[in-house]
C-alpha cells in the first residue's frame, strides 16, 4: 500500500467537519479572527486570516453582491466554465502555527487535489457551498472548547481578538439611526469595504424584525 494512500486512509478516519462560527477583527492591523466550529462537538479551531480574505468570506455568507467581482468570484467563474468543481476543502497539516489546506476537485470525473492557502480554502468553500474538514490530531492540537452559555463574541475575545464581531469603533452602529445605518452602508459598499457593510446590514435588519 502506498505511502500517500495510508495518510489518505488516516486522514479519512479521523475526519472532523467544520462549520463557520465567527469572524472578528484580529490584534494586530489587518488580521482578522476566523472561528470555525466541530460539527456535533464543542470544540473551535481560530485561524488568523488577511483583511482581504476575511472580506472574502463576509460578503459571501452575508449575500451583499460587490460592485466588481472579487478575485475569489473570478476563480468560481473560470473554474464552473471550465467544469471544475472544489467537493471539498481540507485543513490537513499545522506547522510552526500556520494551517495547511488543499482543494479536493472533480473534474471530468477525476479528482485533484490542490494546495491552497485557508483562507482562500474557505473562501472558496463558501461559495461552492461544499464542506469543510481538518483531522483530529489538528483540533487536539489547536482546538479550544467553549462553554455552552458563551456567546459568540465570548468565543472571539477568549482566542484574543480586540473587537468582537459586532464592535464598530468609535462609530458605534448601535447607536446609529436607521438613516445613518443606511447611509454608512451605501459608504462602505462604496469603497469596497464589505467587511464592515456586512455590520451594517446585519443591524440594519435586526432592527427591521
Amino acid at each position: 500500500m502506498s505511502t500517500k494512500l495510508k495518510q489518505d486512509q488516516r486522514f479519512c478516519m479521523s475526519k472532523v467537519r467544520l462549520n463557520i462560527v465567527g469572524l472578528s477583527s484580529g490584534q494586530s492591523n489587518g488580521s482578522y479572527t476566523l472561528i470555525l466550529g466541530e460539527e456535533n462537538g464543542r470544540r473551535k479551531l481560530p485561524i488568523i486570516i488577511g483583511s482581504f480574505e476575511a472580506q472574502a468570506i463576509a460578503i459571501e455568507i452575508e449575500k451583499i453582491v460587490p460592485f466588481r467581482p472579487m478575485t475569489h468570484d473570478l476563480f468560481v467563474s473560470f473554474a464552473r466554465t471550465f467544469g471544475v468543481h472544489i467537493e471539498e476543502v481540507e485543513i490537513y497539516n499545522l506547522v510552526d502555527g500556520v494551517f495547511h489546506a488543499k482543494l479536493i476537485c472533480e473534474i471530468d470525473g477525476e479528482t485533484r487535489e490542490i494546495d491552497a492557502r485557508t483562507s482562500d480554502s474557505i473562501a472558496l468553500a463558501v461559495r461552492f457551498k461544499c464542506p469543510i474538514f481538518t483531522n483530529e490530531q489538528i483540533m487536539a492540537e489547536a482546538g479550544m472548547i467553549f462553554t455552552e452559555d458563551m456567546t459568540e463574541d465570548d468565543m472571539l475575545e477568549d482566542t484574543g481578538s480586540s473587537t468582537s464581531k459586532k464592535a464598530a469603533g468609535p462609530n458605534d452602529i448601535s447607536r446609529m439611526s436607521m438613516d445613518e445605518l443606511e447611509e454608512k452602508l451605501n459608504e462602505a459598499l462604496s469603497i469596497e469595504d464589505y467587511q464592515r457593510a456586512a455590520l451594517l446590514r446585519d443591524e440594519l435588519n435586526k432592527r427591521k424584525k
